[in-house]
């Protein structure tokens, strides 16, 4: 069974059939089967059906390609509560910034890095500006 990084912690994956957004859009039993964004689609036609989305996927198929931290900030800025997972080519680096716009899950290319990526979820205890995870920049907890 292949592991991943869920909440926060190492666990075995367990997720339902994925499909393509094209597929999924098609199919009849869409609350059983999960989607994968690719960089360029667009996400108004999943909007409309945020609530049968047990989990979304967000390809990186470069480190460098930033448009999946923007997929995962408009789904939860949009409502969404299912698990938002990162696949493909993403840093180990990038798991602050990408827990921050809303992902809670990461699959490695390679398993062997989950245990030295792990800890790499909290590389910062705190963060000036607003995100997913907290609304309010620095500025305005402080003065509280």
């Amino acid at each position: 069974m292949p592991r991943l990084i869920r909440n926060g912690a190492i666990v075995e994956d367990h997720g339902p059939e994925v499909l393509d957004l094209e597929q999924w859009l098609e199919s009849t039993e869409r609350s059983s089967r999960a989607v994968v964004l690719e960089p360029g689609e667009s996400l108004a036609s999943l909007l409309a059906h945020i609530d049968e989305i047990p989990m979304v996927l967000v390809n990186f198929p470069t480190f460098m390609d930033g448009r999946g931290f923007s997929y995962a900030r408009e789904l939860r800025e949009r409502g969404y509560k299912g698990e938002i997972r990162a696949v493909g080519h993403f840093l180990r680096d990038q798991l602050t910034y990408l827990s921050r716009c809303g992902f809670n899950a990461f699959e490695f290319d390679d398993e062997s890095e989950l245990e030295e990526a792990l800890p790499s979820l909290a590389d910062f205890s705190e963060a000036y500006q607003a995100s997913v995870d907290r609304p309010q920049p620095l500025f305005r907890r402080r003065a509280k």
